[in-house]
């Protein structure tokens, strides 16, 4: 079963649709359960849809392709969940991801707390207080 990751809405996230030769191609290749991503999307697509994504706040830019599964709407945009293509892509996501946890951790905390983290700080305290509750696509999934 696949585990999603929630992306969070303060670090930006691009998405765009694979074309459709492509989608055929690359869905030939795909393992299913062994991760998943979920965002904010302004657009809705339907699953099964291959989508591209990029994340520039990292550096350097982070980018892959992945597979609609699930498209829900709220009236503020849709809600999207997507699996990886590949454990490659899964194992690259979840490491991107911390690092944009761990941003979104650090804004969270300047305009809670008043407190200015390093980048560096931000890390210890976000791997000590939520790196063990982290999703794993290898492990037992939680939706």
């Amino acid at each position: 079963m696949r585990q999603y990751i929630r992306h969070p809405v303060t670090i930006p996230i691009e998405v765009s649709r694979v074309e459709q030769q492509a989608d055929e191609q690359v869905l030939q290749d795909h393992c299913i359960g062994i991760g998943g991503l979920a965002f904010r999307c302004a657009s809705r697509l339907e699953p099964g849809a291959v989508v591209h994504l990029r994340i520039p706040y990292v550096d350097p830019e982070f980018e892959t392709d992945a597979r609609v599964v699930w498209c829900g709407g709220n009236g503020k945009g849709s809600e999207l969940g997507v699996e990886f293509l590949n454990s490659d892509d899964a194992y690259k996501t979840r490491m991107v991801e911390q690092v944009c946890h761990i941003e979104d951790y650090r804004q969270h905390i300047l305009s809670t707390q008043g407190r200015k983290l390093t980048p560096e700080e931000a890390a210890l305290e976000w791997i000590s207080d939520f790196a063990t509750d982290f999703p794993n696509p290898g492990s037992e999934a939680v939706n």
